[in-house]
């Protein structure tokens, strides 16, 4: 069966579609933000309320992860959502009438980046937040429930990360996702599923008109079904380097998903812009990778979940791929391959990002090294360096407050006594 000639996708249904579902999620949110506040514990920072995205953040310990500049009884000052100003107490005074946070005894850091993590809910988009994840990047949703997840975030930032949507998936097998839009509807029944040029193009054209940042497509089967062999290869380099082609025409960047040494040597070639697990990457997809500044987002955190699972196959995979990955991370940081934090949470469960950071840190990076995969590298991966992964002047209004001194232990990163969201209090 051949991908007949269609129309492209119309932006109406998306625009309409999308501001509704964003609308519905926003009230929710609404009626979620009179619950008792999930920050306001016995033993976290006294804080005032801040529904203006006003906020004085004083008396902590302030990390800069870009120069590992630590301040000592540092003020942060945050209006309508943006830093101000930052850096010691004497240097400028503290404004008057603001509400503040008192952070004394703690240690202060911009909030995080889960640079790969699937948010369907307004449930699931509140628990990333109150974790850490202040910004993410989507790893694609069954019916574009990330781009909703977007909007909300710029309703109720408190609500949810500042979001990079994938929309749907390039995949062979789109299974209900073709019911996400009418216009997927001609992929359906096609022989040997999503792989011809013209299909490939269709979701990712789709997926633009729809209003996805970045597109997401594999090369590999999934290593959390037992039934499927991660090793496999779907998409080969000329079918990888057909969507590539079709996101770069909208501007748009690739994450992949990827396993085999052979797959992720294909995936880097066609042009993506980050490797997505990448167990059996090698060192000649490192070496490629790091002459094109290809992002690596190993998503440690699910591959050693895999370990807990209570079906063999896949506690086995977990126990053997997890030591190679990480041998796969120190191997790309001594290559210089920019790495990036990603959890890979899905299905109602949020890991804290800073439970990535542990993993970096177990795989052979410094702390800061560690810290700056979920802060500055995973900002520039996602484009927003300039106002997320630190707290300087005209950055984001994004915070994290922990009790102990990351770059001593950075567990404490997986455990924050506060989050700030665009100067309010999550």
């Amino acid at each position: 069966m051949c991908l007949e000639p269609s129309p492209p996708p119309s932006s109406r249904l998306t625009r309409r579609g999308v501001l509704a579902g964003a609308a519905a999620l926003a009230g929710t949110a609404a009626v979620l933000s009179t619950a008792p506040d999930a920050a306001a514990r016995p033993n976290g920072p006294a804080r005032e309320a801040a529904p203006d995205g006003d906020l004085v953040i004083e008396g902590g310990t302030l990390l800069d992860p870009a120069t590992g500049e630590v301040t000592e009884d540092a003020v942060v000052v945050i209006r309508s959502g943006r830093v101000d100003r930052s850096g010691p107490r004497g240097r400028g005074g503290v404004p008057a009438g603001l509400p503040r946070l008192d952070a004394r005894g703690r240690w202060v850091l911009p909030g995080l980046v889960d640079a790969h993590i699937h948010l369907s809910t307004v449930a699931e988009a509140r628990e990333a937040v109150t974790k850490g994840a202040t910004s993410a990047r989507s790893g694609s949703t069954t019916f574009y429930q990330d781009i909703a997840v977007r909007e909300l975030a710029r309703r109720q930032p408190a609500q949810a990360p500042r979001l990079r949507a994938a929309g749907v998936f390039v995949t062979p097998d789109m299974g209900d996702s073709v019911l996400a839009d009418p216009d997927l509807a001609p992929l359906v029944g096609l022989d040997g599923g999503v792989r011809t040029g013209a299909a490939l193009r269709r979701v990712v054209e789709v997926n633009v008109a729809r209003g996805a940042d970045v597109i997401k497509t594999r090369v590999n089967e999934r290593a959390g079904l037992p039934d499927q062999d991660p090793l496999t290869q779907v998409y080969s380099y000329e079918q990888l380097s057909d969507i590539v082609a079709a996101a770069r025409r909208h501007g748009k960047g690739v994450l992949c998903h990827s396993y085999s040494e052979q797959g992720c040597h294909d995936a880097v070639r066609a042009g993506i812009r980050s490797l997505e697990h990448g167990v059996f990457v090698a060192e000649r997809t490192l070496h490629e990778m790091g002459k094109r500044g290809t992002y690596f987002t190993p998503t440690l955190t699910a591959i050693a979940g895999l370990a807990d699972s209570s079906d063999p196959v896949l506690a086995e995979r977990g126990r053997t791929y997890l030591p190679v990955l990480k041998d796969a991370v120190r191997a790309a940081h001594e290559a210089g391959v920019p790495l990036a934090a990603g959890t890979d949470s899905s299905g109602g469960e949020v890991t804290p990002i800073g439970r990535e950071i542990e993993l970096m840190r177990a795989a052979g990076l410094t702390p800061l090294e560690a810290i700056r995969t979920a802060t500055v590298n995973a900002a520039r991966l996602l484009g927003v360096s300039g106002s997320v992964g630190r707290l300087a002047p005209g950055c984001a209004g994004d915070v994290l407050v922990v009790d102990a001194d990351p770059l001593s232990d950075v567990s404490t990163l997986s455990r924050p006594v506060g989050v700030v969201r665009a100067g309010r209090i999550c």
